[in-house]
């Protein structure tokens, strides 16, 4: 009696958590048509014509679909594809750059042996609090770091983040002490226990890091209006700046242009743009998905 009593309060939690995973699903499922909604109507929109869209705005299903906006920035695919060279370079030169040295930061930083980490840690926090402004910097790049229209410009200036290299320390404290004193006796110097101990456990903290550092350098643009000035080395995001810049109705009535508005895709070439940047970059969160999950689990189970 005692075990049907059981197999009976068991059917019952059984269909207490369905009832709740199917409430569950049905939240995750409306939350995620809701994020997945902006994407779609942008790439829809991108196809639409400009006379539909000045008529009747944005919509999921246009009634014609127009490559038009593509076209115009295709028109020149040497430029385009040249421009997605610059930016994949920087995100995988400045990605790589910028979680090398941040991780060594982070792993002395917590070294409880190294004596000024203090000292060192307190002028990393200083840099959140103040910074020396625009036009320092750019006497800095140009005057004595000799870097006005190279590609380092778009690399160096963002290779290190404080909040990232206090988010590398404090990762690093998670592991324990024990691992770097028996690698010490086992005769491992100190970059061999950071390469071969340290860093094969820090990679959750890796992938947040690397897909923040990514992100940046990818949709990076203001330091290329700066200074660089060849268009052979226009980041893809400056490079579809001015394209949409130049299907703008004052540039072209400036130049004398006669302007069709109803057939200039200046609202359609915005949304194909978005598409051409969001498109790749996106690709890269299935690759680190899975260890934002495990960064999340680290520490809640102690063995």
């Amino acid at each position: 009696m005692k075990k049907n009593h059981r197999d009976g309060n068991s059917i019952k939690m059984s269909n207490g958590n369905k009832a709740l995973s199917i409430i569950c699903y049905v939240v995750i499922g409306i939350f995620a048509i809701s994020c997945l909604f902006p994407f779609v109507l942008m790439i829809s929109s991108s196809f639409m014509t400009e006379r539909e869209i000045v008529a009747e705005g944005y919509k999921l299903f246009p009634k014609t679909w127009s490559i038009a906006a593509y076209k115009y920035l295709l028109d020149n695919p040497t430029k385009l594809i040249n421009a997605y060279k610059v930016t994949i370079t920087t995100t995988v030169i400045g990605t790589l750059l910028g979680l090398f040295t941040m991780s060594m930061a982070g792993y002395v930083l917590n070294r409880k042996d190294f004596k000024y980490r203090n000292f060192f840690s307190f002028f990393i926090y200083f840099t959140t609090l103040f910074s020396g402004g625009l036009v320092p910097s750019y006497i800095l790049n140009v005057r004595y770091l000799h870097l006005k229209d190279s590609i380092w410009v778009m690399i160096i200036p963002g290779l290190i983040s404080a909040w990232s290299i206090f988010l590398m320390r404090n990762f690093m404290k998670s592991i324990p002490d024990e691992l770097y004193e028996s690698a010490t006796i086992d005769g491992a110097g100190a970059f061999t226990i950071y390469r071969k101990v340290f860093m094969p456990l820090a990679i959750p903290s890796l992938a947040t890091i690397g897909l923040f550092l990514a992100l940046g350098y990818w949709n990076q643009w203001y330091s290329a209006s700066l200074y660089i000035d060849t268009p052979s080395k226009y980041p893809l995001q400056y490079y579809l700046q001015k394209m949409i810049n130049q299907t703008s109705i004052e540039a072209l009535a400036s130049q004398g242009h006669f302007i069709d508005v109803s057939t200039l895709p200046t609202q359609s070439v915005k949304m194909a743009t978005a598409v051409l940047t969001t498109g790749p970059i996106i690709l890269l969160y299935p690759f680190v998905q899975r260890y934002f999950v495990s960064g999340l689990t680290i520490g809640s189970v102690k063995g």
